[in-house]
């Protein structure tokens, strides 16, 4: 691709003018530089995100001639395979799968008990974690594994419980002598902070760390936190290995390539998850049932819009609230995936739900408090204060929070 070394004097040879030459000369310098540009390895920014259950190089040295347990579901894939199947085709021993909310498959109600059962194809116990009980592995659990390896796709909202199931399975393993790897992932909102933070008495299986809403930071980072700030009960700290994504900054937009729960289909639904999951917490329907969940938002008694739609039983959501009743509302799908990247969380939607069906206290429920993690929230928007208001109230400790967490971050701001 180079200039051949020598041109210069063959163009003497054959009396080409200097001033052609001269300009040969720089149409090659030329050529040379356009080349340069096309061949050198794209920016960071723009290469291809390594995700840390690729390096195993990193982390394999760890699992050898150990008994691991997996933390995963669905979402841990390693190119186009489940990370279960790579790691047993290269015969690390597997003994257990834990698994999160929607179970192994990923595909189970929000809240709904799973049972566990054995993996079809590998025959691998699945240890579910969402079975009705306290939601932390068993003694007898903790004694069949040596290390706990997680590899799960978050989504970066305090609401959003796969850290919780993470936090609970560092602490056990803090007690039991465990070791813990996290395999990390970018966090699809991990570009921004925005939110109140969690008033500890509103700590919850939807809130369990005094963090903002939206915490920016991937399931690495968060754990790295947790040891660091002594966030596990009595103070616990697990030994903890974190194999970090390459080519990834806070900033580096990331679309998933599988949903990581069933009511979050689409790109669209992850970044209005921040804006309309505070609906949980009110009598208005935010599409559960549909086939646009966390895109919509409406009510049988909202006055005003030409968009409607019914919630049905569907997979996913077999018994999502309104249920069979025509609800009048908001349809947010038609904006770009862009725009909403740039939008953050937005107040705006459930303060005008609030306003049109203009029923005061009874727009609520407790559950309300319990996602939004404080009782201002509520307690302004009834007061009639706008999104930027409430917004203006919680920026301060969001900033004290962004200046703590530093010391844990892995990748760029």
């Amino acid at each position: 691709m180079w200039a051949q070394p020598g041109l210069t004097e063959k163009m003497k040879q054959k009396n080409i003018p200097h001033r052609q030459t001269a300009s040969i000369k720089t149409l090659t310098a030329l050529c040379c530089l356009l080349l340069l540009t096309v061949c050198l390895p794209v920016r960071a920014q723009g290469e291809r995100i390594i995700l840390g259950n690729e390096r195993t190089s990193e982390y394999y040295p760890l699992l050898r001639g150990k008994r691991v347990a997996l933390f995963g579901n669905h979402t841990s894939l390693r190119g186009n395979r489940h990370l279960l199947d790579c790691l047993l085709a290269d015969s690390i021993r597997v003994v257990a799968v834990f698994s999160p909310e929607h179970g192994f498959r990923g595909n189970a109600d929000a809240g709904e008990k799973v049972g566990s059962s054995v993996d079809s194809r590998t025959g691998v116990p699945i240890l579910s974690l969402y079975d009705g009980k306290d939601k932390r592995p068993s003694a007898a659990s903790m004694k069949k594994f040596d290390v706990l390896l997680a590899d799960i796709q978050d989504v970066g909202l305090r609401f959003y419980t796969y850290y919780i199931t993470l936090c609970r399975l560092m602490d056990a393993c803090a007690e039991y002598g465990k070791s813990v790897i996290v395999l990390d992932r970018p966090n699809p909102n991990g570009h921004y902070v925005d939110g109140p933070l969690l008033d500890m008495k509103y700590k919850s299986g939807v809130g369990w760390l005094p963090i903002p809403v939206v915490h920016g930071m991937t399931l690495g980072e968060l754990a790295r936190m947790v040891n660091g700030e002594g966030w596990l009960p009595a103070g616990r700290t697990c030994r903890l290995t974190v194999v970090p994504c390459l080519n990834y900054t806070h900033q580096t937009r990331y679309d998933l390539p599988v949903p990581p729960s069933p009511n979050l289909p689409n790109m669209k639904a992850i970044y209005l998850y921040p804006s309309l999951c505070p609906f949980e917490g009110t009598v208005v329907s935010l599409g559960r049932g549909t086939d646009k969940p966390f895109q919509i938002y409406g009510h049988p008694n909202m006055k005003g819009y030409s968009y409607s739609f019914t919630p049905r039983s569907v997979p996913g959501a077999k018994n999502p609230p309104l249920l069979g009743k025509r609800c009048h509302g908001a349809d947010l799908s038609g904006k770009g995936d862009e725009e909403l990247r740039r939008e953050g969380l937005n107040l705006t939607y459930v303060i005008d739900a609030y306003r049109n069906l203009n029923i005061g206290d009874r727009f609520f429920t407790s559950f309300f408090e319990l996602l939004m993690g404080t009782s201002y929230v509520r307690q302004m928007i009834k007061e009639g204060c706008s999104a930027e208001e409430i917004r203006a109230r919680w920026m301060p400790e969001v900033e004290r929070f962004k200046e703590q967490r530093r010391p844990y971050l892995l990748y760029n701001e």
